[in-house]
């Protein structure tokens, strides 16, 4: 189990000049809210609901269940909202909901990005059904806060169960959560008693591609500070220049120049020597911090998704195929990435290199042309540059998904085809020795590309 740290530690720990919001985050009118004044037994007249909220102001030092207010995190301002567990299990009730709107408010009428530190058991019950439409509100706020284009992040700290997790966690932009954490929609005391319980844990939902990344306490607040530094605005317009392609890495002992024939510029790109998207990101970035997963179930190795800082000071967003069959979740979370960049103003590179979709039965299952199908109309409809650098396999639909119309390079490592040669071959019925042949008769080669008007150059090293 994760440590249950107050709301104030947590502040005191991640955020500096942390300034509590006017009324601990309502707008004045939420101290006469028609539940009979603060020791009264609420909307639903729950008996002792007034004493237990005493007692837990008395316990923690609190008046609600989450403390909203303004801070600093490794030098970028933000919006904060912790919860504090020990005052009723961090429930959401009326007034919570009172402060979480009233946070949201300020985040966009301040221009900041918006942090949850999220310790919660669910809904209020002595609330009923008004604390369960707090949820709606929530929900509202967060997707108002979206559409002014700020960035929203959570950390799921011990326990984010409930609707805290299925409005300001899981609606997040970006997941972190603590070591041990609890991260579910049910609770523990309302699962099936057979129930595993990895399923209801933060490594489960890392592995199932809810979280993205799993933080130690120590290391929370550096992370927490790159995340906020690459995803905040840097002013009121977005970066609308494209970003620039990385430059060839080249493979070591190579051939120097672009290959002769189609069949040698396959072999290349199919090199175990050739450089991968992990090389060229390093190269291309002073930091960076990588999105994991769909959000719906999925994850793929093979694919690398994220925000990186180059060393002008420019933040890029990058979708990286890593040289395997592109998985559903791989397309899914290259597509998650493309839009969030875009509600962010943040320009787009991706990395091709695939030889093609996944096309086994799993694939199959999970969908594998609707995700394509996903990444194409995120493409399609994205609202900032992209740039993409093929640098290996470009192999057909599952690597067109991701390259950029009009505006594509290749390096003289790369190939981008309809179809791998021996597909065609075996297609168009020829024998096993006509398969160069074939790959010289696609035009596949960085130059063909170039001359077709795939690829708009061959970039150097």
């Amino acid at each position: 189990m994760a440590d249950r740290l107050p709301a104030r530690a947590v502040l005191d720990a991640l955020a500096d000049d942390f300034t509590e919001l006017p009324g601990g985050g309502t707008d004045g009118a939420a101290a006469d809210d028609g539940d009979d004044g603060a020791d009264g037994d609420g909307p639903l007249g729950w008996p002792d609901y007034g004493a237990a909220r005493a007692r837990a102001r008395a316990l923690t030092g609190e008046e609600e269940s989450v403390v909203c207010g303004t801070g600093t995190v490794d030098g970028t301002p933000a919006v904060l909202v912790a919860f504090e567990f020990a005052f009723l299990g961090g429930s959401l009730g009326r007034r919570a909901g009172d402060r979480i709107e009233a946070a949201h408010r300020c985040a966009r009428e301040r221009r900041l990005p918006v942090v949850s530190l999220i310790a919660t058991g669910g809904s209020r019950m002595q609330e009923g059904m008004v604390a369960l439409t707090q949820l709606q509100r929530v929900a509202r706020q967060s997707a108002l806060t979206r559409a002014a284009g700020l960035p929203q992040l959570a950390v799921a700290r011990d326990p984010t169960t409930g609707g805290g997790w299925a409005t300001l966690g899981a609606g997040s932009d970006v997941v972190l959560a603590l070591p041990g954490a609890q991260v579910a929609f049910a609770g523990s005391r309302v699962r099936p008693p057979d129930a595993d319980p990895a399923a209801y844990g933060a490594a489960e939902k890392l592995a199932a591609g809810q979280v993205d990344r799993i933080v130690p306490p120590g290391e929370l607040r550096g992370v927490l500070g790159r995340w906020l530094s690459l995803l905040s605005p840097p002013g009121t317009s977005p970066d609308t220049a494209p970003a620039e392609p990385p430059r060839a890495l080249g493979t070591p002992g190579g051939e120097p120049g672009p290959p002769e024939s189609g069949w040698a510029a396959v072999q290349r790109a199919r090199s175990p020597h050739r450089p991968r998207a992990d090389a060229y990101l390093e190269a291309y970035f002073e930091f960076r911090e990588e999105l994991s997963g769909d959000r719906c179930g999925g994850n793929d190795p093979g694919v690398r998704c994220g925000f990186g800082r180059r060393r002008d000071g420019r933040t890029v967003a990058y979708a990286a195929q890593c040289g395997t069959p592109t998985r559903p979740a791989g397309f899914r979370t290259a597509a998650r990435l493309i839009r969030l960049a875009g509600r962010l103003g943040i320009p787009v590179l991706t990395l091709v290199d695939t030889p093609g979709a996944a096309n086994d039965a799993a694939a199959e299952r999970s969908g594998a042309g609707p995700a394509v199908a996903e990444a194409f109309a995120a493409l399609a409809e994205a609202r900032v540059p992209v740039t993409t650098l093929v640098i290996g396999e470009g192999g057909s639909g599952g690597a067109l998904a991701l390259a950029a119309p009009g505006n594509t390079w290749i390096t003289p490592d790369g190939y981008f085809s309809v179809i791998a040669p021996e597909s065609a071959a075996a297609i168009l019925k020829r024998g096993p020795d006509q398969v160069r042949a074939t790959a010289d008769a696609l035009r596949l080669r960085p130059q063909d590309l170039v001359e077709l008007g795939v690829a708009r150059g061959v970039v150097g090293p």
